[in-house]
């Protein structure tokens, strides 16, 4: 193993986490059985390593929002700029380059048909470098968001997961998700560090600290808000993460989605539109276990009738950060009244020359 991969305990801390982003440490410490200094302190060394980041994000359908899957590809030469360019915005939770350098794919969201068409429709298709774009809009997701395949590592026994979950704010989404800028300013602070403590986030917001905890808690509960661990999967022995793309039979999706939503290899699972309407994330241990995997369980899912597979050759944004540190988190800029995104990138503009023309 090597020095800077994490052992045992740190992936348990990790798996806490990801079911408690927000636990204080003396009650991760008390369910796992160590002392509360001993999680403070390794979690503040893989935080500072820059390989774990814990982030608050927010949940597209509770704001309203369309979610779209935009695949393009590009010259040779085009990839890396555009996808650092997409990286920049703050409309885009992941982007990675895949299908030998000559691939983009991103996920990217939307408030109204306006918004989507202003990427899809006008940006990148009239950026030269782009020899063709698809798009296809997340119908349902059966495994991700707050789950995360740190999950299905058995890291953790049932009890301690119950006595983690104990913890967490039971989600009604009949609460209404009308947001006021408190509630922005408190996703924008969360969303650059998920353990933000509450007085932090009342001092920089200038609201009294009960009221913090108490907007926070809401913003859970309504199915907002939600935590997520982003690291780097290398450290965990992971091997290269897959896109995989399948087409379903429509009377058998729902099936195949909750399967492919069990099995271990599977970090994400959604239902879309498009020609394939089956999605999925995986992350095999090597090549070896890739062509297991698609040539087993994947291939024997209900109703699958075609499967395409493209590893992701470099992640420039998200949760799936396979090739070296995590970004420094960019410096949050508040919303404006009324914008259902939570933060804003400083550096959010289009560097690439064709992209920033094609903006204009």
């Amino acid at each position: 193993m090597r020095l800077d991969a994490f052992d045992l305990l740190d992936q348990q801390i990790l798996a806490a986490l990801q079911i408690d982003a927000r636990a204080p440490f003396r009650h991760v410490a008390d369910v796992l059985g160590t002392s509360d200094q001993t999680v403070a302190r390794r979690c503040g060394r893989m935080r500072a390593s820059g390989r774990v980041r814990i982030v608050g994000l927010t949940h597209p359908e509770r704001l309203g929002e369309v979610s779209w899957f935009v695949r393009a590809r590009t010259t040779p030469d085009a990839a890396v700029p555009i996808a650092e360019a997409l990286a920049r915005r703050p409309d885009t939770s992941w982007v990675s380059i895949t299908s030998g350098g000559t691939e983009v794919v991103c996920s990217t969201r939307a408030r109204d048909l306006q918004e989507t068409d202003a990427l899809l429709l006008t940006k990148l298709p009239r950026t030269q470098r782009i020899v063709d774009v698809s798009a296809q809009q997340l119908l349902h997701v059966f495994f991700g968001y707050a789950a995360g395949p740190l999950l299905k590592a058995g890291l953790l026994t049932d009890e301690q997961v119950r006595l983690l979950e104990a913890g967490v704010p039971p989600v009604d989404t009949e609460r209404p998700a009308d947001l006021d800028d408190t509630d922005r300013a408190l996703l924008a602070l969360l969303a650059v560090d998920g353990r933000t403590s509450v007085e932090d986030l009342a001092a920089r917001t200038g609201t009294p600290a009960s009221t913090v905890r108490r907007r926070v808690t809401a913003l859970r509960a309504s199915g907002v808000l939600y935590f997520d661990i982003d690291y780097d999967r290398s450290t965990l022995g992971a091997g290269v993460p897959t896109l995989v793309w399948l087409t379903v039979s429509p009377r058998d999706i729902a099936t195949a989605g909750r399967a492919l939503a069990a099995q271990p290899e599977v970090a994400f699972a959604a239902a879309t539109t498009g020609r394939t309407n089956l999605y999925a994330s995986i992350v095999p241990s090597s090549t070896t276990a890739l062509y297991r995997y698609l040539t087993g369980p994947l291939a024997a899912l209900p109703g699958v009738q075609q499967i395409e597979t493209a590893p992701v050759i470099r992640s420039f944004k998200g949760a799936a950060h396979a090739h070296g540190p995590l970004p420094r988190p960019p410096r949050p800029v508040p919303a404006p009244p009324g914008s259902s995104h939570p933060a804003l990138d400083e550096r959010g503009t289009l560097p690439d020359p064709d992209l920033r023309r094609s903006a204009r």
